[in-house]
C-alpha cells in the first residue's frame, strides 16, 4: 500500500456533497503511483457493455488536498481521493479504462494534468503528452448523497474475511434475484451476513454497536459484494451507512455506494437444523485435500461422492461406470458407530477453502437431513442439503 493511503482519512465523505463545479478548465499535478492506485481503484465498476458512453467515464474533481475519481454503473458507485497539487480547480470525465492505460505506461512519477474548456485533456509526463477527448462533468450522474442514515463500524479485515466465507454461496439465478446478494442481518449488537442459492447456506457473525434501534434486513448486491472484498484492507475500520434504498461503505479515503436489492430473504434461521444426532470433528485442509482427490473422478452425471463415517475414520468413495472409482480415508473423531451420507463436493470444498481454522466439525443426523459445518469459534456456520445416497454402487 502506497503511504499516502494514512493521509486520506474521510476525504470523500466530507466532499461527497460538495456541489459540482460547473468550470471546464482544470490542472493539477500528481504522483504517478498514487493517480494509478486510484484508478485502479475505480475502474472496475465501470461496465464494458454500457450503452451510456458518460458510464464508461471517470469523473475527475479537484478538491482542496487533491482529486476525486468517482464512477459509476447506476448500481454501484465508487470513488476515492488521490492526493495531488491543484494549480486550477475545476472537473471533467475521460474514458476510465483509456486514462488507465496510459497512466500505467508513464515512465516518469510526476505527472501533469491540464482540460481545456472543450473537455480535451492534456498529461504530460516526461517526454511523453496525451490529448484525450472526454465528457462534460455536468453529464455525469451523481452519486446519492450519504444522508441521516443508521451507521456501524466494524474492522476491514474482519469485514474481508465474512464476505469470503459467504459471497461463494451466492446464487446466480436472475429468476431469483434476492438471493443475487449478501443479506445483512442488523441487531443492536450484531451483524449477520448471509447467503444461499437454495442448497446451501453460509452465515458468518460479527458484534457490532448498531446506532439504529429496530433490527434492519438489507440485500447487497453480487458485483457491490466483489468490489467491496477487492477494496477492503487488512488494517483499520469501515464505516458502513445504511439509507435504503442504498448503502455506503466508507474506508480509508475510498467510499464504495451501492443501491439495495428490493424483496425479501427468505428466513435463514429456520434453515439451521436445531438439532443434530452426530458430530463428527475433522481436520480442515485434511477433508479438503481428499474431497479434492476423488473429486477428480467426478462428472457432470455424477456430482456427489458418499461419506462413510465411523468413530475415527472416515472413507469418501464416487464410483462412476464412464470413469471410474475413487476412495479415500482420514481420520476423524466421530460420536456415532457409524453413518452414511452423500454431498456435492464441491459446494462442500467452497467454504473449506475460505476458513482459516485447524479443524472443523460437521453435524448431521442422517443420511436425507442437511449437515451443518461449523467452527470451533461459532461466528460461523454452513448448511449443505444432502445427495442421494447412491448405495447400489458401493456394492
Amino acid at each position: 500500500m502506497n503511504n499516502h493511503h494514512s493521509t486520506r482519512g474521510l476525504v470523500s465523505l466530507r466532499t461527497l456533497s460538495v456541489p459540482r463545479s460547473s468550470v471546464q478548465g482544470m490542472k493539477f499535478s500528481a504522483n504517478r503511483e498514487d493517480l494509478l492506485e486510484g484508478l485502479l481503484q475505480v475502474q472496475n465498476v465501470v461496465s464494458t457493455r454500457t450503452t451510456l458512453p458518460i458510464l464508461g467515464n471517470v469523473l475527475i474533481e479537484t478538491t482542496e488536498a487533491g482529486i476525486q475519481l468517482t464512477t459509476t454503473d447506476l448500481e454501484v458507485g465508487m470513488q476515492c481521493f488521490v492526493p495531488a497539487t491543484i494549480q486550477d480547480p475545476g472537473a471533467t470525465t475521460l474514458p476510465v479504462k483509456r486514462l488507465t492505460s496510459i497512466v500505467r505506461e508513464l515512465a516518469e512519477e510526476q505527472v501533469e494534468f491540464e482540460t481545456d474548456e472543450r473537455c480535451v485533456s492534456t498529461i504530460t509526463c516526461s517526454g511523453s503528452v496525451f490529448r484525450i477527448v472526454g465528457l462534460s462533468d455536468e453529464d455525469f450522474p451523481p452519486l446519492p448523497p450519504l444522508g441521516s442514515g443508521q451507521q456501524f463500524k466494524i474492522p476491514q479485515r474482519r469485514l474481508r474475511e465474512i464476505l469470503k466465507q459467504t459471497s461463494y454461496a451466492i446464487s446466480t439465478d436472475e429468476n431469483r434475484y434476492v438471493l443475487n446478494g449478501l443479506l445483512f442481518h442488523i441487531q443492536s449488537d450484531k451483524l449477520t451476513v448471509v447467503a444461499t442459492d437454495g442448497r446451501r447456506l453460509a452465515l458468518a457473525e460479527h458484534e457490532i454497536q448498531w446506532s439504529g434501534e429496530e433490527l434492519t434486513k438489507v440485500i447487497l448486491p453480487a458485483k457491490a459484494v466483489h468490489e467491496l472484498e477487492r477494496v477492503l484492507g487488512s488494517e483499520g475500520d469501515v464505516e458502513v451507512f445504511v439509507m435504503a434504498p442504498e448503502i455506503a461503505f466508507d474506508l480509508d479515503g475510498t467510499l464504495l455506494i451501492s443501491k439495495l436489492i428490493e424483496g425479501q430473504f427468505p428466513n435463514f434461521q429456520q434453515v439451521v437444523p436445531s438439532d443434530s444426532s452426530v458430530r463428527v470433528t475433522i481436520n480442515r485442509m485434511e477433508l479438503l485435500q481428499a474431497l479434492r482427490r476423488v473429486s477428480l473422478l467426478l462428472n457432470d452425471r455424477n456430482l456427489s461422492v458418499n461419506m462413510t463415517f465411523t468413530r475415527d475414520r472416515m472413507r469418501i468413495e464416487t464410483n462412476s461406470p464412464e470413469i471410474g472409482e475413487a476412495k479415500d480415508e482420514i481420520p476423524v473423531r466421530c460420536d456415532a458407530d457409524e453413518l452414511k451420507v452423500s454431498f456435492n463436493p464441491i459446494y462442500l470444498m467452497d467454504p473449506l477453502r475460505q476458513l482459516d481454522v485447524d479443524d472443523v466439525t460437521l453435524e448431521i443426523s442422517d443420511y436425507t437431513s442437511p449437515g451443518v459445518l461449523r467452527t470451533n469459534s461459532m461466528n460461523f456456520l454452513y448448511v449443505l442439503m444432502p445427495m442421494r445416497y447412491r448405495a447400489a454402487e458401493d456394492e
